[in-house]
């Protein structure tokens, strides 16, 4: 499993035809399912953001979590984190989760984030989406449930 976390003031989301979601004050969470993640690797992954110190303190050093700090979540499938373009000029998704699959784990990691009490906004599976943001610092933080990087 793969995600992009991004520090956000406010974050939106919208898919055509319906009404936009939105948080303040959190983080946007870019979800990658790979093939073979499953449940371990999103409570992994869920713990792991949750419990991220990326937020500044009285001091202004990054020592909270977004749980410290009771910001929001958006949470955004993204099966492109595992695109692999070292060969040719097209990226080649084949270490992406099949969909029916994949929407299974991104869907449980979802719920995971929303039991711990936080905001939680989502996006729509497999939808194309327009997404607005507000990052802060700028912090960006790649994770990877392999430890890949």
């Amino acid at each position: 499993m793969r995600a992009v976390v991004q520090r956000v003031r406010s974050c939106s989301v919208s898919v055509q035809g319906k009404p936009d979601q939105r948080i303040e004050n959190g983080l946007l969470v870019y979800l990658g399912v790979g093939r073979g993640d499953g449940e371990k690797e999103a409570r992994a992954m869920t713990d792991k953001v949750l419990n991220l110190r990326i937020f500044p303190d009285t001091e202004g050093k990054m020592n909270l979590s977004v749980k410290d700090t009771g910001g929001g979540l958006m949470v955004i499938s993204q099966f492109t984190l595992y695109g692999d373009a070292r060969e040719g000029r097209r990226p080649s998704y084949v270490a992406a989760e099949e969909p029916a699959k994949a929407r299974g784990v991104y869907e449980l990691a979802v719920r995971l984030c929303a039991e711990s009490g936080l905001p939680v906004a989502t996006g729509e599976f497999q939808a194309h989406m327009d997404i607005t943001y507000t990052n802060v610092g700028p912090v960006t933080i790649l994770l990877d449930s392999e430890k890949k990087f």
